[in-house]
């Protein structure tokens, strides 16, 4: 079955401590695509955590072509400028390699709490934040007058390299963040889905688009899969809900949850669990390895070398 345009990075399996390194490798290997998300308080007691933004500064500064992609950004807690000016220079720096991928988080109100910000305004926040953001990258003066930022002829310079600025990717799960994918972004990116939410996610961004008059021409339909790669579904199953166990609070049993979510067991498997978010409609495939730091690195060769090539030669 013939598959068309599709392309695959990985995100940050390690500290940040190891991003050039690893954004040298993915390079190297073939990757399109290197990511870092964000947060600032996780867990509890919190748990490692790093920024977005610097790290991929590192990597650009240690690569040439691969894409730059924050998966994802909490963009609560910025202040337009602020944003504006951070991700203008990371794309200026990296030679327009950069793509924003956003999301509003929720997960751990005790960074909101601790940021002075308000867990329940973390949508509104991220609606203006982001229209005034794209205001901004345009270099022209911006006066901008919202519930919660406002902005008197604030402008940047230089602006972004890429016009009319990096692409914004959204991600989330619910439907607000759908709306928002229609509103403000130009490609969606959820997180933790199965390949039947994901074709949902994409009928409903569709008929939203149509509602409010939005081409989706050029709209990128991306994915966020976890994936764990060992002898057996099972095996992997375990190492998987026992890496993000501390990382998600859902309720239920959560290996079953890992289980409809994740990419598990050996190649084969995971081939074919992708192959359904394919079919769903995924387009951009942003793997999250799920395992011990010992694992890292066989789980981004193996990637590369036996699992993204299976989709190169069906669509070639």
């Amino acid at each position: 079955m013939s598959v068309p345009d599709l392309h695959f990075g990985a995100a940050l399996a390690t500290g940040a401590e190891d991003a050039a390194r690893q954004a040298r490798w993915m390079e190297e290997l073939g990757y399109e695509y290197f990511a870092a998300g964000e947060h600032y308080m996780r867990g509890d007691p919190p748990g490692p955590t790093h920024a977005s933004l610097p790290v991929l500064g590192v990597a650009a500064g240690a690569t040439e072509k691969i894409r730059l992609l924050s998966s994802i950004l909490l963009v609560p807690f910025y202040q337009p400028l602020v944003l504006a000016r951070l991700t203008a220079s990371l794309d200026v720096a990296s030679g327009g390699r950069f793509i924003l991928g956003v999301g509003v988080g929720g997960e751990y109100p005790q960074e909101f709490e601790a940021a002075g910000l308000k867990v329940n305004q973390r949508g509104r926040r991220t609606n203006e934040c982001l229209d005034a953001v794209r205001q901004l990258w345009t270099g022209d003066p911006v006066t901008f007058e919202g519930r919660h930022f406002s902005l008197n002829g604030a402008s940047i310079n230089p602006p972004p390299t890429q016009r009319p600025g990096p692409p914004i990717w959204v991600s989330g799960r619910r439907d607000a963040a759908m709306e928002r994918a229609v509103a403000y972004g130009e490609g969606w990116m959820p997180y933790f889905y199965n390949p039947q939410r994901y074709r949902d996610s994409v009928a409903k961004i569709r008929a939203s688009a149509e509602k409010q008059g939005k081409d989706l021409t050029d709209f990128q339909w991306a994915c966020f899969p976890y994936i764990s790669i060992y002898p057996t579904e099972e095996e992997a199953a375990v190492v998987a809900a026992r890496q993000l166990g501390g990382q998600y609070v859902y309720s239920g049993d959560f290996i079953n949850i890992v289980r409809d979510y994740c990419l598990l067991g050996p190649v084969e498997s995971c081939i074919s669990r992708l192959q359904e978010f394919i079919d769903a409609g995924a387009r951009h495939i942003i793997f999250s390895v799920v395992c011990p730091r010992e694992d890292v690195d066989r789980h981004i060769e193996t990637i590369a070398k036996e699992i993204i090539p299976h989709f190169q030669h069906t669509s070639a």
